[in-house]
């Protein structure tokens, strides 16, 4: 025991550090996120993926909005629809998660008013028909007279400005749930908020509830809880998915629930409770988060019926399918922004996250963390470190690694039966750090094999990657190797267009200091995205992403390195102009897929590469970008990985000895970087691709003559105008499928 007191001792003070954590004296980097990680990991792992048909979602889809027209739509319109719910389906709640917080004048009463007070000023017919047609036109009171004495929940966000003064307000909000003083005594940390967005006074008044639909929105930017109440100018308001089960079980009592009792001192709220006739609903609250609830993720997106408005409007619907039903009314369509980052889904709808709750609430499955989890992690902690502290110093290698395994497999099944058996949701995050900290502590004499292979490494890779890529290597070399494989990678091709004819009128020393001036910084974009590059071939450059290292974010690093690289060439372009050098464009063009990488080549030579369909993709696209008037083109595989940026459609192509067409795009950046006028721009311009590949040449030539107008110097819009024209002198073959063939490389 002396012999390894000084492990012990380091391992008792690492287990007192994570103590320190858990008992929130202070926090350690990456706990929080560790804890996500497994909180999601969990939550994907044991959630049921069955379907729920007491929840239905009237979906404002794409196809909702191609029929009816932008949202939003007339009012009398929704009324309608509310007609068409409960009178013609039965249903039993509609909740919605749109705010009605502008007055719809799409009526035109507002201008027959004018014209009754100006034009036909004394005209009494003219006063008389408007009189009669005025209650009609009137939507806004048309809207509140369908929502009437119905079972309809409106919604409404709560929102946070700047400063100590009060935040913007509209509308009206509903009656709170809890008074102002509720809660008094009771140091809790409730969500709070200084202005809102609410529907209009006529509407909430006719409503039969309303709920706020705000998620609580994580640093990572993932929602995984709701704050079901709310505080606001003292009062406490319920959320959306709350509301609306208050009103489909007619329950009109909420009583807030402490661990020992309603009169104990204790300050922690731990739950809510929704009390019927028939029966009490337990909502657990997380007085850590905001007093918030876990949502109870059913599945991935799609666990609840999604049915499009514009179906039923249109009875479309079978009047069976929605009888009984609680309907949320809310969107899926990219274009109205309300897709959340969900622990299941990186775009997940919005709607979902209250749908999930409503199941959750009537279920009586939405997981728990009261406050006594605290408790129980630090002593989770002082029991698996004081054990391992102690037990590890004594044992050699292997068997430390065997009892760290059974240390690491006991928490983790500890955790999922209190997970799965008793609900709860026990942290685990610090536990297992310290598990792995423990365990590096005892296998500290691998530092001097990981300082010989780094070196190895470093020896290996220096020549293709960054050192900062080589340093990251060289602390997973379990993760590095020489050997060919199978993996999906993305490549990027840049070359200089006419480099030739600009090459044979210089002189070769000052073609060598021009080419290096170039290439050095194209290098040094490349490597400052983490891509390696593979090889020089006079002026082009060929890189590749996803290897030696895998890298979740290869194709959004790629196409985010081509950029920069057209950025780093604006600037060179002066400094070009300068010296009496010629003015350098270039092509690059980028695809993703499965590839083979790995060492290959000759006994004589072997180069770290990578070969593949994917890659001749990628040297096809570089090499037909000046066809279409653009620097940059990538793959729609590369989009599809890379989803969160701006990109133009350009075509569907079928390249030289390739038979299936590929969508190909070219990049314009990230979203909040791109000029509104821009997007609008790039949105007519797929409206000109639909008209094409549907050979509706009229719409397409009236589309490109509106774009060359805004855009005069694009070569794109001529190379379709040119198309366009061709096919109306020569139409297409019958099976044409709208792609264009390309045949050079």
């Amino acid at each position: 025991m002396k012999r390894h007191a000084l492990l012990i001792g380091l391992g008792l003070g690492l287990t007192l550090l994570f103590v320190g954590s858990a008992a929130k004296f202070y926090s350690l980097p990456f706990s929080e996120k560790l804890e996500n990680i497994v909180y999601d990991s969990r939550l994907r792992l044991t959630m049921p993926r069955t379907a729920d048909d007491r929840v239905v979602i009237l979906d404002i889809d794409e196809k909702s909005l191609r029929e009816e027209g932008r949202w939003p739509w007339s009012r009398d319109r929704i009324g309608l629809l509310m007609d068409k719910l409960f009178d013609r389906h039965n249903v039993a709640v509609v909740g919605f998660d749109v705010v009605f917080a502008e007055r719809d004048e799409s009526s035109g009463l507002k201008t027959l008013q004018e014209l009754g007070h100006n034009q036909f000023k004394g005209v009494p017919q003219f006063q008389s028909v408007l009189d009669r047609m005025r209650p009609q036109l009137e939507y806004d009171q048309v809207f509140a007279g369908k929502i009437k004495n119905r079972k309809v929940v409106l919604g409404y966000y709560f929102t946070e400005s700047r400063g100590d003064g009060a935040g913007n307000v509209s509308g009206a909000l509903p009656d709170s749930v809890f008074p102002p003083g509720t809660f008094n005594g009771r140091p809790i940390a409730f969500t709070h908020w200084n202005g809102y967005g609410a529907n209009l006074p006529e509407l909430q008044k006719n409503a039969a509830s309303a709920g706020h639909f705000n998620p609580i929105v994580e640093e990572d930017g993932v929602v995984r809880r709701v704050p079901m109440i709310v505080e606001y100018g003292g009062a406490y308001y319920e959320s959306l998915s709350l509301a609306m089960v208050r009103t489909l079980l007619g329950a009109t009592k909420l009583v807030p629930g402490y661990a020992s009792g309603q009169n104990s001192g204790y300050a922690g709220l731990e739950w809510m409770e929704l009390q019927t006739a028939q029966k009490s609903y337990r909502i657990p609250m997380d007085v850590d988060k905001g007093v918030s609830t876990l949502v109870p993720y059913r599945g991935l997106r799609g666990s609840f019926s999604y049915v499009s408005v514009t179906d039923v409007l249109h009875d479309r619907v079978a009047p069976g399918q929605l009888k009984d039903k609680i309907v949320l009314i809310g969107t899926s369509a990219p274009g109205l922004l309300d897709m959340r980052s969900t622990p299941v889904d990186p775009a997940y709808p919005g709607v979902e996250v209250h749908a999930n709750m409503i199941a959750g609430i009537l279920d009586q499955n939405i997981k728990q963390k009261p406050s006594y989890m605290l408790g129980a992690e630090v002593v989770l902690l002082l029991v698996v470190g004081g054990s391992l502290s102690l037990l590890l110093p004594m044992l050699s290698p292997a068997r430390v690694t065997l009892a760290t395994g059974g240390g690491l497999i006991g928490l983790l099944a500890f955790d999922t039966w209190m997970w799965q058996g008793a609900n709860l949701d026990l942290p685990i995050a610090n536990a297992l750090m310290l598990l792995g900290g423990l365990f590096a502590l005892n296998m500290s004499y691998g530092y001097f094999i990981e300082s010989r292979t780094k070196r190895q490494i470093t020896g290996l890779f220096g020549q293709y990657v960054p050192a900062e890529l080589v340093e990251e290597m060289s602390r997973h070399p379990e993760e590095v190797s020489m050997e060919s494989e199978s993996r999906e990678m993305t490549i990027l091709f840049s070359d200089v267009r006419g480099f030739t004819s600009i090459s044979e009128a210089m002189e070769p020393k000052e073609l060598s200091r021009f080419m290096n001036e170039f290439l050095t910084p194209f290098s040094r974009t490349i490597y400052k995205h983490r891509g390696t590059i593979d090889k020089y071939m006079g002026d082009c450059i060929m890189a590749f992403w996803g290897a030696p290292l895998h890298s979740p974010t290869h194709a959004r690093d790629a196409v985010l390195a081509g950029l920069d690289m057209l950025r780093v060439l604006r600037e060179l372009q002066q400094d070009f102009k300068a010296r009496g050098w010629p003015e350098i464009r270039i092509g690059i063009g980028i695809n993703t897929g499965r590839v083979n990488v790995g060492n290959m080549g000759s006994e004589v030579r072997v180069a770290y590469t990578v070969m593949g369909d994917a890659v001749n993709l990628a040297s096809r696209l570089e090499g037909i970008t000046k066809q279409y008037g653009v620097d940059f083109i990538v793959g729609e595989d590369t989009r599809a990985a890379a989803p969160d940026l701006v990109y133009r459609e350009l075509d569907l192509v079928r390249v030289l000895g390739k038979d299936k067409p590929v969508v190909i795009y070219e990049p314009i950046g990230a979203e909040d970087e791109v000029d509104p006028a821009l997007i609008e721009e790039i949105k007519m311009f797929q409206q000109v691709l639909r008209a094409y590949r549907k050979q509706e040449w009229d719409k397409a030539e009236l589309q490109l003559y509106n774009l060359q107008r805004m855009s005069s110097n694009s070569k794109l819009y001529q190379v379709y105008a040119d198309r366009v024209a061709d096919f109306r002198r020569d139409p297409p073959p019958a099976d044409w499928d709208g792609a264009f063939d390309w045949q050079t490389k």
